[in-house]
């Protein structure tokens, strides 16, 4: 578990239709998504919501589809969103932006709506989390707040963008597991996104916090933030920051987010989703929206994601019991 966790112009409609099955999505397809709406389980400005609204301008651009409107439903770590996704059941114009953040909080929330209830339609991206304090901050390195953590663990709290189970709180919990502190001796202070959580990493209300890196790029290249380590296996380029194996720490994290429907669609409405974010997914405009937010390309579609969700699953119930969390 520690490897867990957006055509041309046409001079005539026969050409514009022409274009547009170059693009990869055929003519009907589109037609058929036009309106889709996308929820995003948590506060704007997170990871989730990043992704969703990047998802809905590409397929704009890249004229998949029309009218594609994102809208936030908070709460409860994502769960419920999904308790709303899972009543709507049959209904195709409706997807779920998720991921790794949603697969802890069923287990730690108790949710009564699973993954499992849903219909997968693609996982998109993956990408490191990093360690991040403000540009005031005392900390100039991870190993300062190695030490510090280690010393009096109830007096450096951390922030995360997820509630317990979360990639932004199974990370600091591998962390300091690895470092030889007891789960229940860590101060983890959750947040519902990265949005949340930014202002008080801003503000030094918490020691440091943990995030996705797309969430903030901004703040990172505005010198606002201070990046201390990447959980990832490598470094991400233009952040300044070792991986926590580099840095002594024998921890190898990623999060990744993906997109599922309600319960009961048709094959028709099944298939033009995962026609939709197939066709996405190969679009230049998407391309430049991945490097442009640190993402790294994960695209697994239909029946393979699913398979994909219930192995997360599992791996994040053994986590969380063997960190005496579920």
């Amino acid at each position: 578990m520690r490897k867990v966790l957006a055509t041309a112009v046409a001079v005539a409609a026969a050409i514009t239709l022409s274009a547009c099955n170059a693009a990869g999505g055929a003519a009907g397809g589109n037609d058929q998504m036009n309106g889709l709406r996308i929820m995003v389980p948590n506060t704007p400005g997170g990871g989730y919501d990043i992704t969703a609204r990047t998802s809905a301008k590409t397929m704009e651009q890249a004229k998949l589809a029309r009218a594609v409107e994102v809208f936030n439903l908070p709460g409860a770590g994502g769960t419920v969103g999904l308790g709303r996704l899972v009543n709507e059941k049959g209904n195709g114009k409706l997807a779920m932006q998720m991921g790794l953040g949603v697969v802890g909080s069923v287990y730690t929330n108790k949710a009564p709506s699973t993954l499992a209830d849903t219909t997968p339609i693609a996982r998109l991206v993956e990408e490191s989390d990093i360690i991040v304090v403000s540009k005031d901050s005392q900390y100039t390195d991870i190993q300062q707040v190695v030490d510090d953590w280690k010393a009096d663990p109830g007096s450096v709290p951390v922030g995360g963008g997820s509630s317990p189970g979360g990639p932004d709180h199974l990370a600091p919990m591998l962390v300091a597991d690895a470092i030889g502190l007891k789960a229940k001796s860590v101060n983890y202070v959750p947040f519902d996104g990265g949005g949340e959580l930014l202002a008080s990493i801003l503000g030094n209300k918490v020691a440091f916090g943990v995030s996705g890196v797309g969430e903030y790029l901004d703040q990172i290249e505005a010198g606002e933030l201070r990046v201390l380590a990447v959980t990832g296996p490598e470094r991400v380029e233009g952040i300044d920051a070792p991986t926590l194996k580099e840095a002594g720490i024998d921890v190898e994290f990623t999060n990744w987010r993906g997109v599922v429907a309600p319960p009961g669609i048709s094959d028709a409405d099944r298939k033009a989703l995962v026609d939709v974010y197939t066709d996405m997914h190969g679009s230049k405009e998407w391309k430049d929206a991945l490097a442009r937010n640190g993402w790294d390309d994960a695209f697994l579609a239909g029946d393979e994601f699913g398979t994909f969700m219930k192995e997360q699953s599992d791996e994040v119930e053994k986590i969380l019991k063997d960190l005496g969390l579920a």
